[in-house]
Parts: C-alpha cells; sequence; structure tokens
C-alpha cells in the first residue's frame, strides 16, 4: 500500500458522473468551487463534462475512465487520486443500475453485477476514504431512492439494493456524526 500523505489537494469524487443525476452533482461541485474527480465507465461523456468545466474558468476535473463493477475499482481509482496528488473531501456514489421484471424472469447474473455496484462498490467508496474525509471535515452523499422504503415486486432486487443504500447511509450518519463528517442519502 503507497503511504498517505496528508498534504493532498481535496476534491469531490463522483461516480456516475456522465449522465443524469451524477452528471449535475459534478456541476453543482463545480460552480461551488469544488476540484472533481469524475468516474464512470464512459469515459467520452467525462471528458466532455470536463471540458465543459475547464471552459467556465473552473480546475479540470480528474477523470476516471472505470467501469465501477469491477472488484479493483476501488484500487484504480485510489492509485489514480494518490498519482495526481488528490484525496476526496467529498464522495458521492452516485453510479448505480435497476432493473425492471420479475426476479426469476431476469438473468441472474445481471441481477449480481446490480448488487455488485449498488451495494458492493457504494459501501467500499463510503468506507475507503474516511480518513481524508475527516481530515478535510468533508462528507459522504450515497444516491438513495424512496423505492429502498418499500418492497418492490417487479424490480425486487433494485428495490432491495437501494433499501441497503438508505439503512447503511443513515447509521453512518450516526457513526460519523462525532467525527464532523456529514453522511446523506
Amino acid at each position: 500500500a503507497k503511504a498517505r500523505m496528508t498534504s493532498r489537494e481535496p476534491v469531490a469524487l463522483i461516480t456516475g458522473a456522465s449522465a443524469g443525476i451524477g452528471l449535475e452533482l459534478a456541476r453543482v461541485f463545480a460552480r461551488n468551487g469544488h476540484r472533481l474527480a469524475v468516474a464512470a465507465r464512459r469515459g467520452e461523456r467525462l471528458e466532455a463534462l470536463a471540458d465543459e468545466i475547464a471552459s467556465a474558468g473552473g480546475p479540470r476535473p480528474l477523470v476516471l475512465a472505470i467501469d465501477l463493477e469491477r472488484p479493483d475499482a476501488g484500487d484504480r481509482i485510489d492509485a489514480a487520486l494518490v498519482d495526481n496528488g488528490l484525496e476526496p473531501q467529498f464522495v458521492i456514489n452516485n453510479a448505480g443500475f435497476g432493473l425492471v421484471g420479475p426476479a426469476e424472469m431476469r438473468d441472474r447474473a445481471e441481477q449480481l453485477a446490480m448488487i455488485e455496484l449498488n451495494v458492493r462498490t457504494l459501501t467500499d467508496f463510503s468506507l475507503r476514504w474516511i480518513e481524508p474525509m475527516t481530515r478535510h471535515r468533508g462528507g459522504l452523499l450515497n444516491v438513495a431512492s424512496v423505492a429502498g422504503f418499500i418492497p418492490g415486486p417487479g424490480s425486487a432486487v433494485y428495490y432491495a439494493t437501494t433499501a441497503f443504500v438508505a439503512s447503511f447511509s443513515a447509521a453512518l450518519h450516526q457513526e460519523w456524526r462525532e467525527r464532523g463528517v456529514r453522511v446523506t442519502a
């Protein structure tokens, strides 16, 4: 493991920043003066976002074109951050997807991939950078859904993953309050 330096520049790390909520959150964080690291599979969309932010006068975001379902995604992102002298002050876990249809009719591998991204990757990224989030008095934003509060026949696995996100985030909110790290879902 690489030695941790405390002099790295704080960034807002945003997953799923190539479209939708993640794209809009990236714009909001950039407008509010944050340096960004943006991660998603679609590198060309991330590059367009980075160009947009840089042309508006903000610091160019670090573009991390990576499949976040990969078990080594966190290690790869951490290495890229270290290599660029950056560390997360804010972690925005926005990447995720849902599938519609009865569970027994959907492809099992697709449903397991959904759990991998929506639960395992989100948990990894939530816990991985607690030290810099604490040092910079930052925060964690896990994008969940109201679907997490009810059962979801027809989208059973998706509803269950977002229930995990809501419950996990509420627990971290309590645990990390004393550290000065804000946790929101």
